[in-house]
């Protein structure tokens, strides 16, 4: 242990002497939402801002907090490349300011590893162990494989007390470790979101179709609130999720998780990322029920597919008439990622009974004002597809259920059409004529 302490105080810095590791050029990697090291990155904005760094380029996602580095002060100093796109980066990649690289979650670690060269990785972890070990915590996501596989010139670590310490393949060594950061914060933590009637009414349907025993991966938001409600009654549910959630605890806290049924890594909760709020953290907290493994693990479709009764639900903003699903843009504009849904939705086609759910409101007002139907008989121009129609299985609106999988244009015109809103029905009947779908 006073090897591992010696080690540690060694290597210990200040932010700003652990941002002097940067070099102009360097490519700058770290995780999703809580895993990025905040005093490490307004460091490097500082030396980019003096004019001791250029041409840097910072890759990460689910950025639930602004940075300094994306200070309009420095466009064109700095490329953030984000690989899955939230609010704090929504607008700038919307104006061009920044850039998206669309990615597969599963495949990201390969992304970075096989596609680009890798000179900083730098990601926020728990204190170290007496072993002399960090986890990575709530944000194992790309970031911790990433670091182990691609050989960066240096690994800097952001000691975060409140990054809780998990279980799985996720940890770092201090003999691995270039600089070490200690910076305190509190975790991002995400609002309640109201649940509406439609929410409550796709909730239900899904929850009609998932079978005591079965193994779940669900997203956040109003419907995944609505559906976990639905779930309670449910009994020896499993976990196998790229994200953790708030609703999984509650569903642990009414007996309806258990993950005693999983054939594959029984009684684990197998995820990713977590990400929600204190209840959430504190539950994932050296628990030895959680394991957080790297995406490239728990978003391998083959992987996924060797839990039984697999069941995934995820949102989509808008499906046309052949059963294409387009779930990250509006029109040319990234408003997320593509993330992991195409992984679960193949994953849980390869599950012996599993089933793959695609959900979104019927219609939707656009800035005119104006009730548009978010069923169409061809995509939006621009909008970019994120499932294809051969892997597309359920779609789900407040009006029902549609069955798409290994179906005729003509026996998905008809499903979808009877799950669209009823004003909008006839139109999309005379528009698949149009298009001969339908005779």
């Amino acid at each position: 242990m006073d090897k591992w302490k010696d080690l540690y105080r060694q290597k210990l810095v200040s932010a700003e002497e652990a941002a002097q590791l940067v070099q102009s050029g360097d490519n700058i990697v770290a995780p999703l939402s809580n895993g990025q090291p905040l005093g490490l990155i307004n460091a490097v904005a500082q030396r980019i801002r003096a004019g001791n760094l250029r041409d840097i380029t910072y890759v990460s996602g689910v950025d639930v907090r602004w940075f300094d580095l994306y200070h309009p002060d420095l466009v064109g100093k700095v490329t953030i490349d984000s690989g899955f796109v939230a609010p704090a980066t929504r607008h700038g990649v919307g104006q061009g300011l920044f850039t998206y690289t669309p990615c597969r979650l599963g495949e990201t670690v390969d992304m970075i590893s096989r596609c680009r060269n890798l000179q900083i990785s730098t990601m926020v972890v728990s204190p170290m162990d007496k072993h002399g070990f960090f986890s990575t915590g709530c944000n194992v996501d790309w970031g911790w494989e990433a670091a182990k596989v691609s050989n960066p010139r240096s690994i800097i670590v952001e000691v975060n007390d409140n990054m809780p310490r998990t279980y799985g393949n996720n940890q770092l060594h201090i003999s691995e470790v270039g600089a070490v950061i200690e910076n305190t914060i509190p975790l991002v933590e995400l609002p309640f979101i109201p649940i509406n009637e439609k929410d409550e009414k796709i909730g239900r349907f899904i929850a009609d179709m998932i079978e005591d025993g079965s193994c779940i991966q669900i997203g956040i938001g109003s419907m995944p609130n609505s559906l976990a409600n639905f779930l309670m009654g449910k009994k020896d549910l499993g976990i196998h999720s790229e994200m953790l959630t708030d609703s999984m605890v509650d569903l642990y806290e009414a007996g309806a998780i258990n993950c005693s049924k999983k054939n594959f890594m029984p009684y684990k909760w197998v995820g990713s990322f977590a990400l929600g709020t204190r209840k959430l953290y504190d539950f994932i907290d050296e628990n030895p029920m959680v394991e957080m493994h790297s995406t490239k693990f728990v978003n391998d479709p083959y992987i996924i597919g060797k839990n039984d009764n697999m069941i995934s639900v995820n949102g989509t903003m808008e499906v046309d008439l052949s059963g294409q699903c387009a779930s990250e843009s509006i029109g040319f504009t990234q408003y997320t990622g593509t993330g992991g849904q195409l992984d679960f939705v193949q994953g849980a086609w390869r599950s012996s009974g599993g089933k793959s759910f695609l959900t979104l409101y019927s219609t939707y007002t656009d800035k005119n004002g104006e009730i548009k139907s978010k069923i169409v008989p061809s995509l939006s121009n621009g909008i970019f597809t994120t499932v294809s129609r051969t892997e597309v299985q359920f779609v789900v609106t407040e009006f029902g259920v549609a069955n798409l999988k290994g179906q005729n244009l003509r026996t998905r015109v008809k499903e979808l059409i009877a799950i669209a809103h009823p004003d909008f029905r006839s139109w999309l009947e005379w528009e698949a004529r149009k298009m001969n779908f339908i005779p």
